[in-house]
C-alpha cells in the first residue's frame, strides 16, 4: 500500500505547485475568445517584456510583467537547470532569494542555497511540470545542502537534489537536519512569505521540534511531492491590483492537519467504489488569462 500512495505523489509531483490557488483577476474582452493554448505561447519566449514588473493575475492562471532575471551565481546561491529558462521572477522575489541565501550561509555545512524552478520570462503556463510558479512569485529550494557554488552549466543539468522523505512521505529520514528547519523557519517567518509547500512529515517533524514563538507554522502547508525541495510562494506585493492572492491559511499552527495526512498516508482508506473517474485536466487557453496577458505576450 506505501508503494501505492508513493505513486500517487510522483503522480502529483510538480504539477501540486498548484494549490489552493484562486481565480484569476477578471478578463479583459481583447482575449476572451482565444482559444490558443498558453503554455506553448508562454514556453517559447526567451526574454523578458519591457513593461514595469507586475505579477498579473493568479499563481496558478497568470503571467507576469517587467520580470528580472535571477543571476545564474551568486554569493550565497546557485541557479539549477539554466536550460529550463526559468529563473525569471519579480523583482521582490529576487531580494527574498538573496536575502534567504544569505542565512542559509550561516548554517553549518551549508554556503548558500541551490535554486530550482521560479517562473518563465514571461510567467504563464509551463510546457512542462508545475500548474503554478506562473507569476514570478513562487520559488522552489533544493534540500541538498550546496558545498561549492561553482558548479558549471553543465553540472547544474546533472547534479539532482536529495530526498527528505521516508514510509512515502510520512516521516523524514536521516538527512533531515536541523539546518533544514532552520532554513524553512526563516522562509516561513518573512513576512513577503504566503506560504511554504513541502512533504507532509517534514511538517509534522518541524511541529514536535519547534520550540517558542510556532507563530511560523502556521504558514508551512504539507502538500505531495516536495520531498526534493520546498515551495516558497509569496504575497501579492502592496499595490499589485492586478496580482490575485489565494486566501490566508486556516488559523492555528496547522499541526493537526498534517498530522492527519501522515495518518493517512501509513493507513489509507479503502478506495471509493462509486467514486467518478478523475476529469483530465483541460490546457490553459488565452481566454483562461487576464486580458493583460494577451499584452505581456506581445510587448517587445
Amino acid at each position: 500500500m506505501v508503494r501505492f500512495i508513493a505513486a500517487v505523489i510522483l503522480a502529483f509531483g510538480l504539477a501540486a505547485c498548484q494549490a489552493e490557488d484562486p481565480p484569476a483577476v477578471s478578463l479583459s474582452t481583447q482575449n476572451v475568445n482565444d482559444t490558443r493554448i498558453a503554455k506553448t505561447l508562454f514556453g517559447a519566449v526567451p526574454v523578458a517584456s519591457s513593461q514595469p514588473s507586475q505579477p498579473l493575475g493568479g499563481y496558478a492562471r497568470g503571467c507576469q510583467a517587467g520580470a528580472e532575471q535571477l543571476a545564474e551565481t551568486g554569493p550565497t546561491w546557485q541557479a539549477m537547470r539554466l536550460s529550463r529558462n526559468r529563473n525569471w521572477a519579480q523583482p521582490e522575489t529576487l531580494d527574498f532569494v538573496r536575502d534567504l541565501s544569505r542565512f542559509a550561509a550561516t548554517q553549518d555545512g551549508w554556503n548558500g542555497l541551490y535554486i530550482g524552478d521560479m517562473s518563465q520570462p514571461r510567467g504563464g503556463p509551463m510546457l512542462t511540470g508545475h500548474r503554478s510558479h506562473q507569476t514570478g512569485l513562487d520559488i522552489d529550494v533544493w534540500m541538498l545542502p550546496p558545498d561549492r557554488l561553482d558548479l558549471t552549466t553543465q553540472e547544474r543539468e546533472d547534479i539532482s537534489s536529495i530526498s527528505m522523505r521516508r514510509s512515502a512521505g510520512a516521516f523524514t529520514n536521516d538527512r533531515w537536519s536541523p539546518q533544514h528547519e532552520a532554513i524553512v523557519r526563516a522562509a516561513a517567518s518573512d513576512p513577503r512569505v504566503a506560504r511554504i509547500f513541502i512533504f507532509p512529515g517534514a511538517k509534522v517533524a518541524m511541529c514536535n521540534s519547534a520550540t517558542g514563538d510556532r507563530s511560523w507554522l502556521n504558514k508551512v502547508r504539507p502538500w505531495w511531492g516536495h520531498h526534493y525541495h520546498f515551495h516558497v510562494r509569496l504575497n501579492c506585493t502592496q499595490g499589485d491590483a492586478g496580482c490575485t492572492n489565494q486566501a490566508p491559511p486556516p488559523p492555528g499552527d496547522g499541526c493537526a492537519d498534517a498530522q492527519g495526512w501522515v495518518d493517512r498516508i501509513l493507513n489509507p482508506p479503502p478506495p471509493d467504489p462509486n467514486a467518478p473517474p478523475p476529469t483530465p485536466r483541460r490546457e490553459l487557453t488565452m481566454a483562461n488569462l487576464p486580458g493583460q496577458c494577451l499584452a505581456v505576450l506581445n510587448a517587445n
